[in-house]
């Protein structure tokens, strides 16, 4: 996916996965019970503050807090803008 964002310093632009619409079990969720999505998919990477480069690359599956980053909007797709450090893990 190519999109024309590059993230300043040490942020990462990440496309949120879809939030589950079923439980395990095949009970339907509705839209209003879903829970924000807490893994996604690095979609643009910045280049690092001066001293610390960035260990993230665009590709990246990761996992990150509930409440982390701002919600924005390019071509018609909902992204999450937060700081390297507010991302978990790599998975």
């Amino acid at each position: 996916m190519s999109v024309k964002f590059k993230p300043l310093a040490d942020r990462v632009l990440v496309e949120p996965a879809p939030a589950e619409q079923k439980t395990a079990s095949g009970i339907i969720i509705p839209d209003t019970a879903k829970e924000k999505p807490l893994k996604g998919k690095v979609v643009a990477v910045g280049g690092g503050k001066k001293d610390e480069p960035m260990s993230l690359k665009v590709g990246d599956d990761v996992l990150y807090g509930q409440y982390s980053g701002t919600e924005i909007k390019l071509d018609g797709t909902s992204y999450l803008i937060m700081r390297e450090s507010d991302i978990y893990g790599i998975f």
